[in-house]
């Protein structure tokens, strides 16, 4: 072998080791994640977070790949707003949510009177987030915010998330083999990340634990202490479907563009059987799923913006309305 081949072949060994001793390439960490990890214990021991919680949480967990995997997809598709309403409020969701609301009338009541949120909304919340508390993740929560806190897109984020779940678990509100959620750290049968969970999460039973994943009455209070923060008003309703006139501006639409009900009526806004809006004089916006289809257009109000603070997608917040109109009738 000539000089040159025996330098690139050392060349390619370095090469080699270098990058066993780093992370797995489908992260984007440069260093190795015990030592990542030995940090990270000492900054939760800097916080007050106990020795035997971070021994119980932190032991034996390694980078989940699948995580990555899921933060890394794109969506091969865009759903139209029309095959998502198919799907999130289906009839089959709209007649459990109406049984489930009947069910737990009473607990209910009692919360939406506490906070002053409506309780079909609490339940449309239920229902769009994890089917009714069905489908709530089966990640590991403290293993999957580890990993996006190891891999370095978004680690000063999840970084933070996952301190805040070491404090919960720090708490004795759960234990690290119950702490279960999606593969983004999102738990329970309200979907809070542990930074909502730590601002608004209610232990509604007085049991000491503020259980969003197994009790009801916390389930119900913590997502009606999070929208009764957040500016919820219950002497309004979310908003309601209309009908454009033809030749509508739609740079008009969106939420950042405020009127009263009266001066969308005066642009030749209606109901959809083209009777006049309601009278009072609520800030309204008007809102169309799909640039481009004003045919299926909705005017919203307060409401409607608050549940934007939940999750920032127009048919997120859309669904849940006419998901919670639908289960009241």
């Amino acid at each position: 072998m000539n000089k040159q081949g025996l330098v690139t072949l050392l060349l390619a060994v370095l090469m080699l080791t270098v990058t066993s001793a780093r992370a797995p390439s489908s992260f984007a960490a440069e260093q190795p994640f015990a030592e990542w990890l030995q940090e990270l214990r000492a900054e939760a021991l800097q916080q007050g977070i106990g020795r035997q919680t971070l021994e119980a949480a932190l032991t034996g967990i390694e980078p989940i790949p699948r995580v990555i995997e899921l933060d890394r997809r794109q969506a091969e598709f865009t759903l139209t707003f029309q095959q998502y309403r198919e799907r999130v409020v289906s009839q089959a969701r709209i007649d459990t949510g109406r049984r489930l609301l009947t069910e737990n009338r009473e607990l209910l009541t009692e919360v939406g009177r506490k906070y002053g949120v409506q309780p079909r909304f609490i339940v449309a919340l239920w229902g769009i987030e994890t089917d009714f508390g069905r489908l709530t993740g089966d990640f590991m929560v403290v293993n999957s915010l580890a990993t996006l806190a190891y891999d370095g897109r978004r680690s000063k984020y999840f970084r933070g998330e996952l301190l805040n779940a070491l404090k919960i678990l720090d708490q004795g509100h759960i234990s690290p083999q119950a702490m279960k959620g999606s593969w983004a750290g999102a738990m329970g049968q309200s979907q809070f990340m542990p930074s909502s969970f730590i601002t608004f999460a209610v232990d509604y039973d007085g049991d000491g634990r503020r259980d969003i994943w197994n009790t009801k009455a916390d389930v119900f209070a913590s997502a009606a202490n999070y929208l009764a923060r957040s500016g919820w008003r219950d002497d309004q309703t979310w908003g309601r479907a209309v009908r454009l006139p033809s030749g509508f501006n739609q740079d008009l639409s969106g939420v950042d563009i405020r009127k009263p009900i009266g001066q969308w009526q005066a642009l030749g806004v209606r109901l959809p059987d083209g009777s006049a809006l309601p009278a009072r004089q609520l800030p309204a916006s008007i809102i169309i799923p799909e640039k481009g289809n004003p045919a299926v257009a909705f005017m919203v109000y307060q409401n409607f913006r608050t549940t934007l603070k939940w999750n920032r997608s127009n048919y997120f917040a859309l669904a849940v309305g006419l998901l919670s109109d639908a289960i009241d009738h």
